[in-house]
C-alpha cells in the first residue's frame, strides 16, 4: 500500500504543489496560521459540527482555553461533548458547483496543507487538550484519486507514525480509487460521502461535474465493508475494524425546489439501503450570488432545517415512516408545529391514549414523550398505576402530552379533542428557537457526530 501512496502525482514542498505540467498553483507566502484560518473557514459549510467561534486565553483560577478557528463540537455515543479540528486539505477544486464557496470559478485565496502540516497541527492541538479528534475534508485537487491519496497520507502518518488514537472522521471522495477508500476505512472511525442535493436533477443543475451514481458508489462500498468486517470480527476478534463509527452524509436544503416530503423519502431510503448512521441537513447559504440560486435576501432556511432534523429523529428512533409524516397533498412540514405534534393532530382518532396500557411503540407517538421517558413509563408501570405526578418525575413534558393522554381513564384537565382547540393551546407554548427572534444574524449551522 505504501508504494502505491508514496508516488503521489503532486510534489508538496513548503506549501506549494505542482501539477505534472510544472505549473505552480500554491502560495508559498502564507504562514501556517494563515492556511489554518483559510482552510477552517472554507470547511464551515460542510455540515455536522459547530465551530466554537471564540478565542479565549487561559488565566489564573480558570480551567482551559479556546481557539476560534477549526475547533468544532461533536457528541459521542455516551452523550459527551468532544472537540474536533475540522479543516480542508485544500480549497483548490476542479469542480464548479454553483452553491460552493470553493468552486473553481470563484476568485478566492487558494492554499493547501502538506500532510505533515495537518499531522503536526492535530498532534499539537491534541497535546494542548484543544481537541479530541480530527475531521478532514477537501476540495478536489487534480483528480479525486490524487486528493484521496493526500488525505490518506495524513491519516496514515497520524495512525501509524504518531500512534494517534483519537477520533478521526474523513470524507470519502466520489470517483477516487476504491482501493484507497478501503484502506482509509481501516484507519478512520467514521467516513462520509456528501449526497449534496436530494435529487439527481438538482445535482445536474447546480453541480454538473458530479453524478449521483459516482456519489453512491463509495457509499455502497463503505456499507459492504462494514458488513463484511462485522462478520470477520465474529470469527477473529483481533481483526482490524473498518469504519467502526459508521458512515453519514449531507443534504443541502433550500438551494433547489424539492419538498420536505421528497427530502424525507430520500433520507429514509438512505437509512434503509445504505444503513447510514446519520443524514445531516444543511440550510443553504448563498455565498456566491449566483442568479440560478435563491436570493440571499431570504437568508438560510434554518427553521426548515430544524423541522427536518426533528422528523429525522422520528424516522431513526420513533418508528415513523416518511409517508406518515408528509404526503404529496401535504408536502412540507408545518412552520408552527413540530412534526410529531402535527402528526398527532392529524390522527386525533387515536387519542387520548391510556398511559397505563398503551404499548411502547405507541407511547413514542405521543407528543411530549421521548425514547427515555417511554422506557421509564414501561418499567415504572410494572409496579403500579401511574398518575400525572409520576409522569412529571419520569420526564414527560406534560404541557404538550396532557392533550393526548389519560391516567387511569382521566385527563389532566378538561380538554376538547378538537384540532383547532389543541393547536391553539400548543401554539401558546411556542418553541424557544433562537433563530425565530428578530435582529439576529446567522451563519450556516453545522453539526458533526
Amino acid at each position: 500500500m505504501e508504494e502505491r501512496i508514496a508516488q503521489s502525482r503532486f510534489e508538496l514542498c513548503k506549501g506549494k504543489y505542482f501539477i505534472s505540467s510544472g505549473e505552480e498553483k500554491g502560495n508559498s507566502n502564507l504562514s501556517l496560521q494563515q492556511k489554518l484560518e483559510i482552510l477552517t473557514d472554507a470547511a464551515k459549510y460542510d455540515v455536522a459540527c459547530t465551530s466554537s467561534g471564540i478565542n479565549r486565553k487561559g488565566k489564573a483560577g480558570a480551567l482551559g482555553n479556546a481557539a476560534a478557528c477549526g475547533i468544532c463540537h461533536s457528541f459521542s455515543a455516551d452523550g459527551r461533548c468532544i472537540s474536533l479540528l475540522k479543516i480542508l486539505m485544500t480549497n483548490h477544486c476542479i469542480y464548479d458547483c454553483k452553491y460552493c464557496i470553493n468552486r473553481c470559478s470563484n476568485d478566492v485565496v487558494r492554499t493547501i496543507f502538506t500532510p505533515e502540516e495537518i499531522v503536526d497541527l492535530t498532534i499539537s492541538f491534541y497535546r494542548r487538550n484543544y481537541i479530541e479528534g480530527l475531521f478532514l475534508s477537501s476540495g478536489i485537487i487534480g483528480t479525486p484519486t490524487m486528493t484521496m491519496e493526500l488525505m490518506y497520507q495524513v491519516i496514515y502518518k497520524l495512525r501509524k507514525e504518531e500512534k494517534f488514537n483519537g477520533y478521526i472522521h474523513v470524507k470519502a471522495i466520489p470517483g477516487a480509487d476504491p482501493f484507497l477508500v478501503t484502506q482509509m476505512g481501516y484507519l478512520a472511525d467514521r467516513m462520509s460521502v456528501n449526497l449534496e442535493l436530494a435529487t439527481s436533477e438538482a445535482l445536474q443543475e447546480l453541480a454538473p461535474n458530479k453524478h449521483r451514481k459516482t456519489i453512491l458508489a463509495p457509499m455502497r462500498q463503505i456499507q459492504t465493508g462494514i458488513t463484511e468486517n462485522k462478520e470477520e470480527l465474529v470469527l477473529y476478534k483481533k481483526a482490524p475494524k473498518f469504519v467502526a463509527a459508521g458512515q453519514s452524509t449531507q443534504i443541502i436544503i433550500g438551494a433547489t425546489p424539492e419538498t420536505d416530503y421528497q427530502i424525507m423519502q430520500v433520507s429514509e431510503s438512505l437509512y434503509q439501503k445504505f444503513e447510514l448512521k446519520r443524514v445531516f441537513y444543511s440550510a443553504f447559504v448563498n455565498v456566491n450570488q449566483d442568479t440560478s440560486l435563491p436570493s440571499p435576501m431570504a437568508g438560510p432556511p434554518l427553521l426548515r432545517e430544524h423541522r427536518l432534523y426533528q422528523a429525522d429523529f422520528l424516522l431513526r428512533f420513533y418508528g415513523f415512516e416518511a409517508k406518515e409524516l408528509l404526503s404529496e397533498k401535504k408536502p412540507n412540514f408545518s412552520v408552527y408545529l413540530d412534526p410529531k405534534a402535527d402528526w398527532a393532530l392529524q390522527h386525533l382518532e387515536l387519542f387520548p391514549m391510556e398511559i397505563n396500557k398503551v404499548s411502547y411503540s405507541m407511547l413514542l407517538r405521543i407528543p411530549g414523550i421521548g425514547v427515555t421517558s417511554a422506557r421509564r413509563i414501561v418499567k415504572a408501570r410494572k409496579n403500579g398505576k401511574l398518575n400525572f405526578e409520576h409522569l412529571k418525575k419520569i420526564g414527560v413534558v406534560l404541557k404538550r402530552a396532557l392533550y393526548f393522554i389519560t391516567c387511569d381513564g382521566k385527563m389532566m384537565y378538561p380538554t376538547k379533542m378538537e384540532e383547532e382547540y389543541i393547536t391553539r393551546n400548543l401554539l401558546y407554548e411556542k418553541e424557544n428557537l433562537p433563530f425565530l427572534q428578530e435582529g439576529i444574524q446567522y451563519e450556516q449551522l453545522s453539526l458533526f457526530s
